[in-house]
Formats: structure tokens, C-alpha cells, sequence
């Protein structure tokens, strides 16, 4: 299978399993489709994602985030404050894009996705002697990690020579309700809104993730203008999205139980952090769902390659493939060093990682790995912000299609329980 377009979605047809068996899933695709489109599904609070590449209102909302980062970036680094959703965005899509930011832009040092003391203690130290502002996002404000990060920093500024300044901070929060809403009236710290009807995991295409992204030095405008892309080209019965969820949920329906992301990139790992916690806390219901987990290759299958090639058969793969890198760096010829390598002078490095990704692909299908493969241009802002949506729509179809609601995380709640009680929190 295979779409046109910005992203092509390629799955052998040797490679689908019991057509016969799985036949309603592409009845079951069309109702999810249909259902979440027209605003009818039994989940619609937290649809607000699906339109916001393409409305008017996002377009205002990126003009005033360039705006506030063109103030920030005059500070030599920029806290930030959240974890999940709040964060794993905007580190994902810095991380990936760090060799193409443009300028001027600044550090962004992320706090407040972690409880490790010996973390927060380091990371503070480092700030001591630097001018920085904070962005802390959360919508209640009251998540442990986050508040107690900030509880830190607050802390820490209000010790050092510049002092609090509450220009120094920015909340983005809740419109009308809870702890960092009502601190940051209070105070005077300038809000942006996380709309009321995108949760944590989809809210990369808001300010939680627009405005560390413009502020660490990414163009914002190309990565909206690539979602919008997908927008148009992925929003309809046919497209490669859905035809993704239906490959994923046939191999899930035939025993494969996990699905190994397989990216190429070191400047890619943090894209499947951010996709590990999309399918994770949308599909993982009531005993169900596909566990995610993500490799970077050729690295890992030098540690992970001997058991994806031989172990046991649990997994389905997907690999994210680039036509074309940012640099051509080709293999230079070396006199004298007799290392094998003469027949590759002259190709670029970018070639030799396809074909290394092609032979796996190539190996893992014959040993029997259910085997798909997303394919793009080049990896900059404009191709990610295509490649997100695409991964946001599929995955909320998905887990439509498996009869679940994809915005919601209830087990999260449990070990938080826990803890409150553990630690004393009144009324656990």
C-alpha cells in the first residue's frame, strides 16, 4: 500500500495476515473515521487538535508566540517546565531539528519531568550564575513533577542577583480555572491558554509546544504549514492514516502485541519518546493495546539487532525513512588505510544509512516481522509537522477502531494515588 503526497505509507501485501479474519477492520477504520470527522464520536471533548493546523485562530496564536520568543531569546537560557504532553513535544521536535535552527534563538533547559533530586540540583547549580526566564506549563498546576520544579526555580530566583521578576515567567495554562491560572493572575505572569479541548498528548500544535519550539529556534510557521498539509491530504477514508491504523490493528488482532518504532537518526530518538507516549497512554485500555517502543538505528541494532533479526515473534516494526539529508558528505578517499571501505568513496553517507535501513527492513522481512515503512522527503520542520499529524490522526483512529476513547489516561491516576498516600497528602 502506498499514498501519494508528502508521506508515503509502504506495507507489503505478502505481509497481511489472514485477510478474511480481519475484514471488518476497514468497516471498523470507516466508523472511526466517520465518527471523529463529523464531531459524532463518544469522545468529541478532546477533538479540538483535528482543525487547528488549518484555523485562523492557530495562525494568530503563532504570531503572538514569535512574538514573545523574539523577547525571551535576550536571556541566555530559557526554563521550561512541564512533563508528558507538556513537554515531550517540544523537546522532541528541538532535538530533532538542532542542526537547522534559525536565529536568533536561545538554550531551553527543561525541568520538571523528574523527581531525581540529584537532576534538579545540577540542573539549578548550572543556572546560578545565568540570566534566564521560565515557561511553566501545566493545566492544573498541580501535577507533582511540574509544580515542585517550579517551586525550585521560583526558589532559586528569588536568591539570585536579577531577583523574581514576574516578566521573567510565562504560565501556560488553563483559560479560566486552577492552581497556575490563579497563581499567575495573582501575580501578574503573563498567560497563554492550553485550549479546553486538546489534551497533553496532542498538544504539540499549541502554545505548550509552539512556544519553546520558536523560542529554542525553530520555524513554527513550517511546521504548522506541514500539518495543515496533512491536514488536507489525510483527512479523508482512504488516506495513508487510516490505512496505517487498519495495518496496525490486523497485526495486533494476529498475536503482535508490540510495535518497535525504527528511526535512523540520533536527531530522531526524542521523536519516539514523543510517539512512545501518544500510542502508549491512547491505546493502552482495559487490558488492550499495542505496547510501543522505539530504536535508533544502525546504533541499536547493535545491541537490540540480534534479538529483532532471531527472538521471539511479538512484534510488528515501523521504520521512518528521509529521501534526502541536510548534508551530502561524501565518503572521502583515504590513502594508505586498508579498511575495506575503497568501494563506497564518493557515495554519500546518507545513501550508505539507506541501504542500511533497506537490508534490515529486507531481513526482518524474511524472518517474519510484520513490516511498514513511512517515507519522507528530508527532515525539517515542515516534513515533522506532516509526520505528527499524520501520527496523531491514525493513532486516534486506531484506538477508536479497538472500541476505546483515545484522549483519556485513567491508569495514570493510579500510581499518583499512591504517592499521595505514601507521602501524607491530605485525603489520601
Amino acid at each position: 500500500m502506498d499514498s501519494e503526497g508528502i508521506l508515503r505509507f509502504e506495507c507489503g501485501a505478502e505481509a497481511l495476515p489472514q485477510q478474511d479474519a480481519c475484514q471488518d477492520l476497514a468497516e471498523k477504520a470507516h466508523e472511526a473515521y466517520f465518527s471523529l470527522l463529523s464531531g459524532k464520536s463518544t469522545t468529541p471533548r478532546f477533538d479540538g487538535w483535528l482543525s487547528l493546523p488549518g484555523d485562523a485562530k492557530t495562525s494568530n496564536i503563532a504570531q503572538e508566540v514569535n512574538a514573545l520568543a523574539r523577547e525571551l531569546v535576550a536571556y541566555e537560557a530559557v526554563v521550561v517546565i512541564g512533563i508528558g504532553g507538556s513537554y515531550l513535544g517540544a523537546l522532541a521536535l528541538a532535538e530533532a531539528l538542532e542542526d537547522q535552527k534559525v536565529k536568533p534563538h536561545t538554550e531551553i533547559v527543561f525541568l520538571g519531568f523528574t523527581l531525581c533530586a540529584d537532576y534538579m540540583a545540577m540542573q539549578l547549580d548550572r543556572l546560578k550564575e545565568r540570566r534566564y526566564a521560565v515557561v511553566v506549563i501545566s493545566k492544573s498546576g498541580t501535577t507533582t513533577e511540574p509544580a515542585l520544579a517550579f517551586r525550585y526555580v521560583l526558589t532559586a530566583m528569588k536568591k539570585s542577583a536579577l531577583g523574581y521578576q514576574p516578566e521573567r515567567v510565562v504560565a501556560i495554562t488553563d483559560a479560566a480555572h486552577g492552581t497556575l491560572h490563579d497563581l499567575a493572575e495573582r501575580e501578574g505572569i503573563r498567560r497563554m491558554v492550553i485550549p479546553d479541548d486538546v489534551g497533553g498528548r496532542y498538544s504539540v500544535l499549541t502554545p505548550v509546544g509552539l512556544l519553546p519550539l520558536a523560542i529554542a529556534g525553530v520555524d513554527i510557521d513550517a511546521l504548522l504549514e506541514g500539518a495543515r498539509r496533512a491536514l488536507e491530504e489525510q483527512t479523508n477514508p482512504h488516506s495513508a492514516a487510516v490505512e496505517y491504523a487498519i495495518w496496525r490493528n490486523r497485526w495486533y488482532r494476529n498475536g503482535r502485541k508490540l510495535e518497535v518504532l525504527a528511526l535512523y537518526s540520533p536527531f530522531m530518538r526524542s521523536i519516539g519518546e514523543w510517539y512512545k507516549q501518544l500510542y502508549g497512554e491512547s491505546e493502552g485500555k482495559q487490558g488492550s493495546g499495542v505496547f510501543p517502543v522505539s530504536v535508533c538505528n544502525t546504533t541499536d541494532l547493535h545491541s537490540l539487532g540480534q534479538y529483532l533479526q532471531e527472538g521471539e515473534r511479538l512484534f510488528m516494526e515501523t521504520h521512518v525513512l528521509f529521501s534526502e539529508s541536510q548534508q551530502a558528505l561524501p565518503v572521502p578517499a583515504l590513502e594508505g588505510i586498508a579498511d575495506g571501505l575503497e568501494y563506497l568513496v564518493g557515495r554519500s553517507l546518507h545513501e550508505v544509512n539507506l541501504a542500511a535501513a533497506q537490508a534490515t527492513l529486507l531481513a526482518h522481512e524474511k524472518s517474519g516481522i510484520p513490516s511498514a515503512t513511512l517515507r519522507l522527503a528530508r527532515r525539517d520542520a515542515f516534513s515533522l509537522g506532516y509526520l505528527l499529524y499524520f501520527w496523531e490522526l491514525s493513532c486516534a483512529l486506531g484506538v477508536l477502531m479497538q472500541g476505546h476513547n483515545p484522549f483519556d489516561q485513567p491508569g495514570v491516576e493510579a500510581y499518583k494515588k499512591n504517592m499521595f498516600h505514601l507521602l501524607g497528602k491530605p485525603g489520601f
